[in-house]
This record gives C-alpha cells, sequence and structure tokens, in this order.
C-alpha cells in the first residue's frame, strides 16, 4: 500500500508541534521583540529582522532597548543561538512562520502611511517559499492582510491556504503594564481561509495561554480598531467632562470616583493632557480613514480625536492662568515639567502630549525644562533635548511645575513641599500632605491645606 504523503499543512503542523520549525519576526520593536522572546521560550529558533543597525547591533549584544524586555533574557536567547538578529532580508527565506510587526503610523494628512507594511510584505513575497505562514500584527485598517499581503504571495504562484498560510493577529501589548504581557492577554487571530486560521492558531498556541479564532483577517483587525476607539471616545467622553467641571467650579476628581462606585453600568476612565502611545491616538484614524472610503464619516471617532488633541493646549491655559493669579505672565517664566512619557512608569515617548505641552511652553516663551526618571533625552526633529535633575533648588526655582506624567517613583511630597505652584493634569497630588505649594489641578485650584491627607 502506498503511503499518503503529508500536505504542507500537515508539515508545517508537526513542525510546529515538535518545535523544529524556523520562526521570524519582522520588527523588533515594542511588539516584536517580546513576541520574539516568547517564541524562543516555546523552544523555537527565531530570526529577527529589523531594518535599523542600531537596533539588531544591540540586540545581538544581548542588550534590550524595550523596557519590559530584561536584556538578561535577550543575553540568554543569543547565547544558545536560539534567538538570530539580522538586517539581512535573505535569512526570511528559512522561515516556517512569519510574523509581521512593523509600525504603522499616520501621515500628516491623518492617513495610514503603509509604507513599513508594504516594505515589509515586499520582502516577505520576495522569500515566500511554500509550507510558509505569515502573520500580519501590525495595526492597520481592515482589508490590509487581504489588499497588501495576499497578492505579494500570489505573485509567486502560491495559493493561500495551500501553499501558504496567512492571517492577521492584532497586537495587544500595554507597555509597563504589570499585569498582561504577550504571553497572557488573549491573541485574537483570523486566517484567509479555515485552514490559515488552524497553522496561524497553532503557532501562537505554543506561546500564548489563549488563542481566540475568527472568522477572517478583516474581523481580526476590525477587533483591535474597536478595542482602541472605545478607548479613544470614552476618554474623550472624560477629557471634555473635566472642560466642563472647569466651567462649573467642581472638582471633576470627586465625581469619577464617586460614579465609580455604582457597581454596574459604569466603567471608570480619567481626563488628563492628552492621550499618546501608539495606538490609541492612531488607531481609531485607520477606522476613519477606511470608513470615508465608503463615503461614511465617523463622527464619534473624529470629535474624540478633537477633543483629545485639545486637551495639550487647555493643560497651557491652566498654567498661564495659575502664573496670572500670581501676577506673573508665562513669557519670561521658568517652568518645570514632570514626566513625557506618554503614561506612567515608562519610557515610551511615542505620541506624548507631554511633546505638545513642552512646544506650546516654549512658543508662549517660557523657558521650559523637564525631568523624568524614564527619559533621560529624546530627540525631536533633530532637536536633542536633555532632562533635568529632580532638585529641591529646581523647584523652588520655578514658577510653576507642571505633573504631565505621574510617575510612581516621583517624590510628590517633596515637590510640594519645595514648589511654589504646581499645575497637576493627572491627580498625582490627591494623597501627599497639604504644604506650602499652591496646587491647581484641571478643574480645581487648591489652596494650601485642602490637599487630602494621606491614608484618607
Amino acid at each position: 500500500m502506498t503511503a499518503t504523503v503529508p500536505t504542507l499543512q500537515e508539515r508545517l503542523l508537526a513542525r510546529i508541534a515538535d518545535r523544529s520549525a524556523t520562526t521570524a519576526v519582522v520588527g523588533l520593536g515594542y511588539v516584536g521583540l517580546p513576541l520574539a522572546m516568547e517564541l524562543c521560550d516555546a523552544g523555537f529558533r527565531v530570526v529577527g529582522f529589523d531594518v535599523s543597525e542600531r537596533v539588531v547591533g544591540l540586540l545581538s549584544r544581548g542588550e534590550s532597548h524595550i523596557q519590559d524586555v530584561p536584556a538578561a533574557l535577550v543575553a540568554k536567547h543569543i547565547g544558545s543561538g536560539r534567538f538570530q538578529p539580522t538586517t539581512d532580508e535573505r535569512r526570511l527565506a528559512e522561515a516556517d512562520a512569519i510574523s509581521i510587526a512593523v509600525p504603522t503610523p499616520l501621515a500628516k494628512t491623518r492617513d495610514p502611511d503603509m509604507s513599513y507594511v508594504i516594505s515589509a510584505a515586499e520582502a516577505i513575497g520576495r522569500q515566500a517559499h511554500p509550507g510558509m505562514l505569515v502573520v500580519l500584527e501590525s495595526t492597520t485598517y481592515p482589508g490590509t492582510t487581504r489588499d497588501v499581503l495576499q497578492p505579494r504571495l500570489e505573485a509567486k504562484g502560491l495559493v493561500i491556504g495551500e501553499d501558504v498560510f496567512l492571517a492577521f493577529s492584532p497586537e495587544r501589548v500595554d507597555p509597563g503594564n504589570p499585569k498582561w504581557n504577550t504571553k497572557n492577554t488573549p491573541k485574537v487571530l483570523g486566517g484567509m481561509t479555515p485552514a490559515c486560521t488552524a497553522v496561524a492558531s497553532a503557532l501562537y498556541a505554543t506561546c500564548i495561554d489563549r488563542v481566540v479564532p475568527v472568522s477572517s483577517p478583516e474581523a481580526a483587525e476590525l477587533v483591535k480598531l474597536l478595542e482602541n476607539t472605545f478607548r479613544s471616545v470614552n476618554i474623550g467622553m472624560v477629557n471634555e467632562m473635566a472642560i466642563v467641571c472647569d466651567k462649573l467650579g467642581v472638582d471633576v476628581w470627586e465625581v469619577i470616583d464617586a460614579a465609580a462606585t455604582k457597581p454596574f453600568g459604569f466603567m471608570k476612565f480619567t481626563p488628563g493632557p492628552g492621550i499618546g502611545g501608539h495606538c490609541i491616538p492612531l488607531d481609531p484614524h485607520y477606522l476613519a480613514w477606511k470608513m470615508r472610503t465608503l463615503n461614511y464619516k465617523t463622527r464619534f471617532i473624529d470629535l474624540a480625536s478633537e477633543i483629545n488633541s485639545a486637551m495639550p493646549q487647555f493643560v497651557v491655559d491652566k498654567v498661564m492662568r495659575a502664573l496670572n493669579d500670581d501676577r506673573k505672565a508665562v513669557n519670561g517664566s521658568r517652568i518645570l515639567v514632570l514626566g513625557v512619557a506618554y503614561k506612567r512608569d515608562i519610557d515610551d515617548m511615542r505620541e506624548s502630549p507631554a511633546l505638545d505641552i513642552l512646544r506650546l511652553l516654549e512658543a508662549s516663551g517660557a523657558t521650559v525644562e523637564w525631568h523624568d526618571p524614564h527619559v533621560a533625552r529624546f530627540t525631536e526633529e533633530g532637536h536633542e533635548s536633555v532632562g533635568v535633575a529632580l532638585t529641591e533648588e529646581r523647584l523652588a526655582a520655578a514658577d510653576a511645575v507642571v505633573i504631565v506624567t505621574d510617575h510612581s517613583n516621583v517624590d510628590y511630597q517633596r515637590v510640594v513641599d519645595h514648589a511654589g505652584l504646581v499645575v497637576d493634569s493627572r491627580d498625582a497630588l490627591r494623597r501627599v500632605r497639604p504644604s506650602r505649594a499652591r496646587v491647581v489641578t484641571l478643574t480645581a485650584d487648591l489652596s494650601v491645606g485642602t490637599m487630602t491627607p494621606v491614608g484618607s
């Protein structure tokens, strides 16, 4: 009797199961590097491809450029030979499975910049071979997997679902989150065919605790956009509530905390100086752009973006009014900004509202310095900006201290003990002891002695 020859799908599933498959990750940033480490931990050999010689050189030395990935972990997998960073596109031909985790920024017109995805797709198309799985993880508009990846694979004569397997699986990385990481965050994925979904599910099940299959790449692409549009709209709503409370003379934090005692029908969101990171400020615009091509206006998305984008100016206006109360003009004032990362306890500055606040204050004539325990320096538009030490002398000398990012390792008691005026956009001073500083929040001016005592 003639033995049955295994199909390409069966052979790939067997190689995934026994860990003899070679995997590759394209893009070794906040998404790609953690995924590469999980695949190494699961027992795979991982080719890490990135166009940045600096990043590849750093990783090859066993160092890490991502806060959530310890250098010791990178060094371990470099030392074993399991992780192999490279800038050589030809190494992708070795892979049985490739995950794409490249940036998807917006152009100045707020249209999707697909150049990184297209470049990755073209590179993979040149190196593709029968029996390969390709998964796009970069956040993008519904239809990208079908429109961008599929034609480049089929151009080599490969049949999707038979010769090669194609799927979309949205990244759900939350930088700095101590509880949820790449491994324990459920992994949504949708394949072009049932066979594609089955192969992609098998791969991710080796390194992710829970895989959630959906019916198509478009459904998976839309899942990520829904998640972050939901957050953007709700943050926009609560930011508008902060503006309302400011005009009514009511403390928005008190209102939110009281509303959050309702055990049903309310989900707590908090206002701030704006939104940052790669996802929330950008992802909804991918959906809005796609809908514009279908002659539909996404009104919630556009309004939330308008409100959130205006919050840096709202904070600067609070600083100006607070200085005016002290009979000072912002022009010529010394202002110390605390925190430039986009959120607490990380070093990620992508789309940080602090950048807008720094620019607006400087444009108004202020002398601006900044301190961030997680960021030493950054470069924007070719100009390098360097942080300063947080000293008692610097706090006392500032005409205003502005809390933009509420890092937990900043001594806020020390801040209010030595500063004269603090504008707190994050409610960071809720539980410090009353001190000499006048504290202005997004919606209230707390005179000396009115802050909530510690332990209340």
